[in-house]
């Protein structure tokens, strides 16, 4: 059964979110993926924000780009846990879909990521640290992760070098 629904408001946005689906399969997390619009199809939004609970879901990851209402919208008819991701696919090169995201009022929280293909990979590592809370192997999974990730290029070798010399 899955425990996180992937929600993009357009099918155009899966090649942005393919790398939160890779995060979400590496760290064996079960997920599904669904196309919602939050102005196309507001009712199809307002049922899955209602069912995802009831369905197993326990954590949601929404892209959208533009107006990038989706992940509010979604926030709105459920109490799960919500992970905006603003894409880019307008002239404004997704600094409006952050905006749109990062400004919501308070009392409906929507946890956002950065604009992109790097926002999509960090909300689902977001998603695995809530998950981890409460299923062991998905915490020890990310925190394997986690370990592997220190271990690479913090040596104090030529990429500590390179920082050092950026930062001038």
């Amino acid at each position: 059964m899955p425990l996180v629904g992937v929600v993009m408001g357009s099918k155009s946005d899966a090649e942005a979110m393919q790398s939160a689906l890779d995060v979400l399969k590496e760290l064996g997390i079960d997920y599904e993926v669904s196309v919602i619009s939050a102005h196309r199809t507001p009712e199809k939004a307002r049922q899955y924000g209602l069912a995802a609970q009831s369905r197993g879901i326990e954590v949601i990851i929404a892209a959208a780009g533009g107006a990038a209402h989706l992940p509010g919208v979604l926030a709105s008819w459920t109490s799960l846990p919500v992970i905006g991701v603003p894409l880019a696919n307008n002239e404004l090169k997704g600094v409006d879909a952050l905006y749109s995201i990062v400004q919501m009022p308070a009392g409906i929280p929507v946890a956002c990521m950065a604009v992109g293909p790097a926002g999509a990979k960090n909300a689902g590592y977001l998603a695995a640290e809530i998950l981890g809370l409460k299923y062991d192997e998905i915490r020890n999974a990310y925190e394997k992760y986690r370990n592997e990730l220190q271990g690479e290029g913090h040596q104090g070798g030529e990429d500590d070098k390179q920082s050092q010399g950026d930062s001038k």
